[in-house]
């Protein structure tokens, strides 16, 4: 039996993941079962998720099969652009360059900052009145 070859590639964002797989085809395009038009509803949504694919103009040698999960829907099309983006560095690492040039290598770091004690919440105080 023939072995599946597929690249594979995790991308996160906020606290959404992306596991994205690449595989040889005809550029299907699929987010938990769904077509990617049906999962992200606008259009940033939607040009966020393949921006990943534009770069090296293989978009349409690929079927990318991605599970997301966690957060918002914008940060679910961020996780999956870095993931396609790591698993195209999996393919061919000299996509690198390319891939870095545009932004699409560095992950997203910000993420919601904690409340802290004694406080209402990250950075906001409770309202002082000394009378």
């Amino acid at each position: 039996m023939a072995d599946l070859v597929q690249y594979y590639g995790t991308g996160r964002r906020k606290s959404s993941i992306a596991r994205v797989f690449l595989r040889p085809g005809s550029g299907k395009f699929t987010v938990n079962k769904k077509d990617v038009d049906v999962y992200f509803v606008t259009a940033q949504q939607r040009v966020a998720a393949r921006r990943s694919l534009g770069i090296p103009d293989i978009g349409e040698t690929f079927d990318v099969i991605t599970t997301v999960r966690g957060g918002g829907v914008m940060g679910q099309a961020d996780a999956v652009k870095l993931g396609i983006a790591r698993a195209l560095m999996v393919f061919n690492p000299e996509l690198r360059k390319a891939l870095k040039s545009e932004g699409l290598v560095t992950r997203d770091s910000r993420a919601k900052e904690r409340k802290k004690y004694g406080q209402k919440g990250a950075r906001a105080r409770f309202q002082f009145s000394k009378r």
